[in-house]
């Protein structure tokens, strides 16, 4: 299995003040959410302004010192992290998970930024940056399937690996789960992909929404991969394989802009999702999970 690297990248403002709480032991978790705009150009050949809103955490001593600096809804931001997974019981019954990002760090911008103000009331940047880039193995075959406007769609599932030492020294370990969509000739190309196949996958954080067979709004985050690269197995660093190994795959293409029927779902379960220009700024914020799946 390759060993997993996983780093978020975002430029943007804050779209709300943040804000410091404390969970009931005591914990310290910092909360923000960066927005900004992804300027894409769609299958018409126009360019899309899509804005996007991500949630940020910190947590422990290092939230205590974020929240010192005072910074502001509209202050412009750089963050570095990583996509953390988390799964707990739900109160109604059964399993529920997310994907956050993680903040490992968060800094000022020195210039001011061009604001836009939006339905809700909040702010995010004209523009800014929004880069994953994730090694892992795929943790089942892809299946390539067609919108009605005949865009080709596949979904992805990353298993990507992270180990780390504990207060104790003992290595622990954790899996996190990670959606990939990919679309047209970038979805085409890796339809050969199969379960177990390492592979590096950059792209940028997207948000989808959807009502499940209950009528219950969901929220799950994702990647929408720009480029994929298949890496040879076996290959224990993570690194790409020499020109010598197995073949590679390299494929890279743009997302689409997708509205209405356009849309379709890398998950068959998953009915049609919107994208982040339609996204509630504040959707998902209440669904934290218990204090006992925290990472330390």
């Amino acid at each position: 299995m390759a060993r997993g690297m996983n780093h978020v990248y975002l430029v943007g403002s804050l779209a709300r003040d943040p804000e410091l709480r404390y969970t009931p032991s005591g914990v310290p978790v910092f909360e923000a959410t960066v927005a900004g705009e992804d300027h894409l150009i769609g299958n018409d050949g126009k360019e899309r302004k899509l804005p996007w809103y991500h949630r940020v955490s910190i947590l422990g001593k290092p939230a205590e010192w974020q929240s010192e600096r005072n910074l502001k809804s509209g202050d412009p931001v750089i963050v570095e992290g990583t996509l953390d997974y988390s799964q707990w019981e739900a109160p109604e019954g059964g399993k529920r998970s997310q994907v956050r990002v993680k903040a490992l760090r968060m800094e000022s911008l020195g210039s001011e930024a061009e604001l836009v103000q939006d339905a809700g009331g909040g702010v995010r940047m004209s523009g800014g940056w929004n880069t994953v880039i994730v090694i892992g193995n795929l943790a089942r075959d892809p299946e390539l399937r067609y919108t009605p406007t005949g865009d080709a769609v596949l979904g992805l599932g990353l298993a990507v690996n992270e180990t780390w030492k504990d207060r104790n020294g003992n290595q622990q370990e954790k899996t996190h789960w990670i959606d990939i969509t990919l679309w047209r000739e970038l979805a085409e190309a890796c339809q050969n992909l199969r379960k177990g196949d390492p592979v590096l996958v950059q792209g940028r954080l997207v948000n989808d929404s959807w009502q499940d067979k209950d009528g219950n709004k969901r929220n799950t985050t994702k990647v929408e991969a720009t480029k994929v690269e298949a890496l040879a197995r076996g290959v224990g660093a993570g690194a790409p394989a020499a020109t010598s190994g197995a073949p590679r795959t390299m494929a890279t293409g743009s997302a689409p802009t997708r509205t209405g029927s356009n849309a379709a779902p890398a998950r068959a379960a998953s009915p049609q999702g919107n994208r982040s220009a339609s996204l509630d700024i504040d959707q998902g914020l209440d669904d934290f999970p218990p204090e006992e799946d925290l990472p330390f």
